[in-house]
């Protein structure tokens, strides 16, 4: 079901025109369908059924706290990399016990909060790392749920900067440095092991690899069970791909079912950590076309958002589909789309046949999913609104930065 369509003529975040969206809201803004991120995750929720499973979604995707209510609602547990997605979970009203906190880097500050918060594991990916959450929990009273995050060496046939399951990467343990570390862990009074994680990559759209790594985690499993150690869960991470262009990832039921099948019927709750398949394709950037600009090797639609909306193009060379928000007669033209940032990298699709005029709206779409969360104020430029649109009605769920807030908290020398 597409919940971004032509409606006479005119481009359609479900009923409501982003012509009034941007009318109302101004651009850039992100536009996002609830129905679109309520009906990928039931879609992923239907198709555990019958397993002991809990989804934490992974909140780095979108991080907004409005989507995160509703995924919350929903019955979603998270997975967070960081204190503050920490503090943006339990302000969205999502549940402490029902997220596991990632990370390579977590701080003594960031530890503590989480115990406080009680939550459901840390996935530990250092033995520097164990060492101070069993020192941090020592010196609060408490005992810290733990799995280790193994590194099982396995290549997820993505883009390098987001393969995180291979031999040289900075995430997870070692495969044959992990049984050590977990024999080590268990002896610790101050943790309490109750998992294994794994965690091979984002934008995956092959199964093949997710299997692999099972198959790796799996054997692992049982060289620990026979040193006596028995876990209660298995974390299979996220990293499910969506199609941007022509990619062909598998449905989320065909993913699910292969991990299931060979999962066969262990006795072990089963957490996933999905993101962009959640929410990628339910929200779109949109933005207004400030120039066109002509010339003998290129032509240029220049427009009010750039890099720093929107970094996937110039960060991963990403490609995003670019539509036309109200269709215009005419033959097309070959464009770049760039923004007013100072940098040759500042672009949002490079090559793409348009027809197009100054001051009309065009939808970035696919930008769900590491849009926002990623943007930043490069140039001093203010972020954009976010917008979500439920049916007939658009809600402002973030307002847009405003130039004077970008320098509020600084101060000048005496």
């Amino acid at each position: 079901m597409n919940f971004f369509s032509y409606q006479d003529g005119t481009l359609c975040a479900e009923r409501v025109p982003l012509v009034e969206i941007a009318e109302r809201f101004g651009t850039p803004s992100y536009v996002y369908s609830r129905a679109a991120l309520e009906l990928a995750y039931r879609e992923f929720d239907q198709a555990c059924t019958g397993r002991d499973v809990l989804i934490c979604y992974s909140v780095k995707a979108n991080s907004n706290l409005a989507v995160l209510n509703l995924l919350a609602r929903l019955g979603s547990g998270f997975d967070i990399v960081s204190g503050g997605e920490l503090a943006r979970v339990l302000a969205a009203g999502g549940s402490a016990a029902k997220t596991v906190f990632s990370g390579v880097g977590k701080s003594e500050a960031e530890m503590r909060h989480a115990l406080e918060a009680g939550v459901l594991c840390f996935n530990v990916e250092s033995e520097g790392e164990l060492a101070r959450l069993a020192a941090v929990a020592q010196s609060m009273g408490k005992i810290a749920p733990v799995s280790l995050r193994i590194n099982p060496d396995v290549d997820p046939k993505t883009h390098p900067y987001v393969a995180t399951g291979l031999r040289e990467s900075k995430f997870g343990i070692a495969y044959d440095a992990a049984l050590p570390l977990y024999r080590k862990a268990v002896k610790l009074p101050e943790l309490r092991v109750i998992g294994i994680d794994v965690h091979i990559g984002s934008q995956i759209t092959d199964v093949e690899p997710f299997v692999a790594a099972l198959e790796k985690v799996l054997e692992f499993v049982d060289a620990l069970g026979a040193t006596g150690v028995h876990l209660e869960h298995l974390d299979l991470g996220g990293g499910l791909g969506i199609r941007y262009r022509d990619e062909a990832p598998p449905a989320v039921k065909d993913y699910l079912e292969r991990l299931f099948q060979r999962l066969g019927k262990r006795e072990l709750r089963i957490l996933f950590e999905p993101g962009r398949s959640l929410v990628g394709n339910t929200g779109l950037l949109l933005t207004r076309v400030e120039y066109l600009k002509h010339g003998r090797a290129k032509n240029f639609v220049v427009t009010d958002a750039a890099m720093n909306d929107l970094l996937r193009p110039a960060l991963y060379d990403a490609w995003h589909e670019v539509l036309t928000v109200t269709r215009r007669n005419g033959p097309a033209q070959r464009y770049d789309i760039v923004g007013p940032v100072c940098e040759s990298a500042d672009f949002l699709a490079r090559g793409r046949e348009l027809t197009v005029a100054a001051g009309d709206l065009l939808a970035i779409m696919s930008a769900g999913a590491y849009g926002m969360t990623m943007s930043s104020n490069y140039n001093s430029r203010p972020r954009p609104a976010e917008v979500i649109v439920d049916g007939k009605t658009p809600h402002l769920v973030r307002d847009r930065e405003n130039t004077e807030g970008l320098f509020a908290s600084e101060r000048l020398l005496p």
